[in-house]
């Protein structure tokens, strides 16, 4: 005697559930996890997005001071320079009046 009648008659009747009925159910959750992932998915890529605006925001103000700072340093450098001419200039001069005097 086989029990695989009694068996299948038996899910039937406990379930309720058809297959079609499973199918359907099975394909909405799938729909549901596509979209939860698709949601998750478009947000990592705004996050990611963002941080890519800060960090060039920052490397952008980096620059910026990098310029200043060579700016500054070249006008402190143009300063020496011209006070070092002054110098050796005035050197030379005592250096003349020096030999007259000997």
């Amino acid at each position: 005697m086989s029990l695989l009648p009694y068996i299948n008659t038996v899910a039937q009747a406990d379930s309720g559930t058809e297959w079609p009925e499973a199918a359907i159910a099975i394909a909405g959750i799938l729909l549901v996890i596509a979209v939860a992932v698709a949601v998750i998915v478009q947000a990592s890529a705004t996050v990611r997005a963002r941080m890519s605006v800060q960090r060039e925001a920052a490397y952008r103000k980096l620059a910026e001071e990098s310029a200043d700072a060579q700016r500054r340093t070249a006008e402190a450098l143009e300063l020496a320079t011209t006070k070092l001419t002054d110098l050796s200039a005035r050197t030379g001069e005592l250096e003349r009046v020096l030999k007259e005097v000997e």
